[in-house]
């Protein structure tokens, strides 16, 4: 089993350019793994990690009710913001600067045959990271993703996942809120979910602008340890 992830952190860049190069990886993954099936050959196969940062964009899943999103296109264009309709599990998602997005494009036959494992663990290493914060962050029965103060009224999502899979290799994955514009998400009722508010490190913290690379550094020391993985950084060339 392969326990090397590459990582690479992408910086602030498209949704659709980015979304085409998880294609592009994922499909090296599959290939591999269907070589190795139909002959002796038996090549590990590639695990990747991109962080990145996108433009103001809404994602829809497969499932998801394109009513959850409340404004027109042309309301989208005066907000400069863009609409894809994508190959993932979930609803509606935003995605703009000063949020971390993370795509691990991972073959889960390095790791374990469990997709719900692997959500489990997904949210398990952004709840550690903001533990390192002073939060108290948790799971919500019924909803992927990570919140705050769950169970009361005031209950606040602080992080968004959705993910992938096939052939048990991933792709998709979270999207933290660190220094979010959290305007953009009144436009969307979140993860079709309604009722339920959105929060931001920021704003929890009570400060202007977290360190977005300290976050990662979290999360990377995290997704390590609960993955028995070794991270190693990447020089993008994209």
């Amino acid at each position: 089993m392969n326990k090397k992830v590459y990582l690479q952190d992408l910086g602030l860049k498209d949704y659709k350019d980015t979304w085409d190069y998880q294609e592009e990886l994922f499909k090296q993954t599959v290939d591999v793994k269907i070589s190795n099936r139909r002959g002796p050959a038996n090549e590990p196969t590639p695990n990747h990690f991109l962080f990145v940062e996108h433009p103001h964009v809404y994602t829809l899943g497969k499932s998801g009710d394109f009513a959850n999103l409340l404004i027109s296109k042309e309301e989208l264009a005066a907000k400069n913001a863009k609409f894809y309709k994508i190959n993932r599990g979930g609803d509606i998602t935003y995605h703009g600067p000063g949020q971390i997005v993370g795509y691990p494009i991972l073959d889960l036959d390095n790791f374990f045959t469990d997709i719900h494992k692997y959500l489990r663990f997904l949210e398990e290493m952004v709840i550690l990271a903001l533990a390192e914060y002073g939060f108290k962050a948790e799971r919500s029965e019924g909803e992927t993703g990570v919140w705050l103060d769950v169970g009361t009224p005031f209950a606040r999502k602080i992080c968004a996942m959705g993910v992938r899979a096939s052939r048990w290799v991933t792709m998709h994955g979270f999207a933290l809120n660190v220094n979010a514009d959290l305007g953009y998400f009144d436009l969307m009722i979140p993860c079709g979910i309604k009722g339920k508010a959105v929060t931001s490190l920021n704003v929890e913290l009570g400060i202007q602008e977290v360190d977005l690379e300290e976050v990662k550094q979290k999360l990377q020391k995290h997704f390590e340890n609960l993955f028995e993985a070794e991270l190693i950084k990447q020089k993008t060339e994209v």
